[in-house]
């Protein structure tokens, strides 16, 4: 059975928005399927393509005595997995219910708010709500010329996740805007940050088409500059002070990585861009402030998004950031944004992540906009 509502109105599609977890989805939900226009299907499992960057539940729907397939896309496996499900919940053959919202192209592919069991009403797959995580009043950790550690100390592991923000808003800013970088109101599109006029046309081109035009949604390409610091599955620092560098392995995409220099070097490099430093990632030089690891990074080029809202950059984007510990299980995390080939002045913006204590960083590839 295949049942579609013409539900409109920016009440309901706002509501659904926020219902759909967007910080823990890889892209947008509005990016690829249509939030006013919900679907209600009951068919046949055919298929549970448990792989990243989302699970898809395949169904046959039955209409007027024709067999259509369709596509169901769910949450992350990632997250899916740490909710207790796995691809052997649910039977081949077995009858379902999916409630949800259909796909901007009219292609037979659904978003799942809901996964139903139909003899039983039992919902599957459902994510359930992520763990606290409570802040101890352990002390920073130090190596022992009392530099802050940045990454675990010895025979433990952990990693940073958890921001305290997901979206990328001038300091002092106070406009509404949705886990994934979507604005309620496109009215405070200039608000955000003080974009050049041809930046903000951009910016709100990309806010209007729902995200859809993400190129780390679209083709994996990474996400360089703060970006990476506002990502579900985490960041994290090998320290590897005899060469005088910081081995930096980026989560929530194909387990992307890159060097941050502590050497003083020159940020000098290849202009295809270097083996050791894609410029995806900029090329970057750090040193020490008292407690706070400041890091100068230069040499981007312009083939991602460096927020997750959408807001440009040029290749002139030069970023400072400062990072500080201050006690084991807190980071925070300020970026300073100078880019006059955007911008009409520089700007800066802050948040926390937290210690994610024992744990490695998810396993998680990015595959291209699936199926």
């Amino acid at each position: 059975m295949l049942r579609v509502s013409a539900w409109a109105g920016v009440g309901f599609a706002l509501l659904l928005l926020l219902c759909v977890t967007p910080s823990r989805a890889h892209h947008a939900i509005g990016a690829k399927f249509d939030l006013n226009q919900p679907v209600t299907l009951s068919g046949t499992v055919t298929h549970v393509d448990w792989t990243n960057p989302h699970v898809h539940v395949f169904m046959d729907v039955t209409e007027a005595e024709v067999i259509t397939n369709w596509a169901i896309e769910l949450a992350s496996p990632v997250d899916l997995a740490v909710s207790g499900w796995s691809a052997e919940s649910l039977d081949l053959g077995e009858s379902i219910t999916v409630d949800g919202i259909a796909a901007r192209d009219d292609s037979m592919q659904a978003w799942a708010n809901s996964l139903v069991r139909a003899d039983t009403g039992a919902r599957v797959f459902e994510l359930a709500d992520l763990p606290s995580r409570s802040t101890s009043a352990r002390p920073t950790p130090r190596w022992p010329d009392r530099q802050p550690r940045l990454g675990p100390p010895p025979g433990e592991t952990g990693y940073w996740g958890s921001p305290t923000s997901t979206v990328l808003v001038e300091d002092g800013v106070n406009v509404r805007v949705t886990p994934d970088g979507l604005l309620v109101d496109i009215a405070d599109a200039a608000d955000v940050a003080p974009m050049q006029r041809w930046a903000l046309g951009i910016y709100e081109m990309r806010q209007r088409d729902s995200l859809s035009t993400d190129p780390t949604f679209l083709r994996c390409i990474p996400p360089g500059g703060p970006r990476q610091f506002q990502l579900p599955y985490g960041i994290q620092f090998v320290e590897q002070r005899d060469q005088n560098r910081i081995f930096t392995l980026v989560g929530s995409v194909n387990r992307n990585w890159y060097f941050i220099y502590t050497d003083g070097r020159d940020q000098v490099g290849q202009v295809g861009g270097d083996d050791d430093n894609p410029l995806y990632y900029g090329r970057s030089a750090a040193h020490w402030e008292d407690d706070t690891f400041v890091v100068d990074t230069r040499g981007f080029n312009e083939d991602f998004w460096f927020t997750n809202g959408g807001l440009p950059h040029t290749d002139m984007l030069h970023l400072t950031q400062r990072i500080t510990r201050p006690d084991f299980d807190t980071m925070h995390y300020e970026v300073t944004i100078d880019d006059p080939g955007a911008y009409t002045r520089s700007w800066t913006a802050s948040w926390d992540l937290k210690w994610i204590e024992g744990e490695e960083m998810p396993i998680f590839f990015c595959q291209d906009n699936r199926p």
